[in-house]
């Protein structure tokens, strides 16, 4: 186990029914001097339609002043409507989240024991993650192409596991391979009902595209090693995204058996 740069980690071992509605959750930003709302949505990894969409009371986007609260969409949700023989630990499966996302995005939902036919559940929309993992998958296979490697496997319950670890690591204020709440990633990865001769991981934050995390992980011996190895067959991917917009990645490398 290792710590790079200070942003990436190393650790290795040999549909559904939805209604239309979009819910935006967010935050705020205090503009200051020499601010453009440009500038401010392209800081925060948003459009500028976006930006201007959550704050209505902006009719001129070049008339912006020091000290104005701007509102920041950080995180969307769709209406889930709840159907029979629905669990909340299904729900959250069903759309690759981990329990306390869905939790979180659902405080008025005090027992989840207690969900019912009919019954309206706030999903966060994590499409525009999903399309951030896709990207650093056909990366890491065009690596493995370059060189006359077997592609590796893309596995969507290793990649909600690796969703998971990423969100955990957020939730709970570290950066390392061992989890408060689900200890080493092999222990995390046979809880989840994983069996495997080989594992390893690969952790990273603050890179801004997939491309960014590729060339921070090409770029360290021991990363390039996990996504190069040939002792693994199958992998998943996972981002997070924290309220101020920083980016969790998390590979995670199986061989199963």
């Amino acid at each position: 186990m290792k710590k790079l740069f200070g942003k990436i980690v190393v650790l290795t071992l040999v549909l559904c029914l939805l209604t239309a509605t979009l819910a935006t959750a967010a935050s705020t930003y205090t503009v200051k001097r020499g601010d453009t709302l440009s500038q401010i949505a392209k800081a925060n990894h948003i459009t500028l339609n976006d930006l201007l969409a959550a704050n209505p009371s902006i009719k001129n986007p070049s008339l912006i002043y020091a000290g104005q609260t701007i509102v920041i969409p950080t995180v969307k949700f769709v209406n889930y409507t709840v159907q029979k023989g629905d669990t909340f630990w299904g729900i959250a499966k069903k759309f690759e989240i981990s329990v306390a996302e869905l939790k979180e995005a659902n405080p008025q939902i005090t027992n989840t024991a207690l969900i019912y036919a009919g019954q309206t559940v706030m999903i966060p929309d994590t499409q525009s993650l999903a399309s951030y993992e896709r990207q650093v998958f056909e990366l890491v296979n065009k690596e493995r192409s370059s060189r006359g490697l077997a592609l590796y496997k893309l596995d969507t319950e290793l990649s909600r596991v690796a969703r998971i670890k990423s969100q955990d690591m957020i939730d709970k204020h570290y950066f390392s391979h061992t989890s408060p709440t689900y200890g080493s990633p092999f222990d995390m990865m046979q809880d989840f009902g994983f069996r495997f001769s080989a594992a390893g991981e690969n952790i990273a934050y603050g890179q801004k595209t997939a491309a960014e995390v590729m060339d921070s992980w090409m770029n360290s011996a021991g990363h390039k090693a996990n996504i190069l190895s040939q002792a693994y067959t199958t992998i998943g991917i996972g981002v997070a995204k924290t309220s101020s917009g920083t980016l969790y990645w998390t590979q995670e490398f199986i061989n199963p058996y």
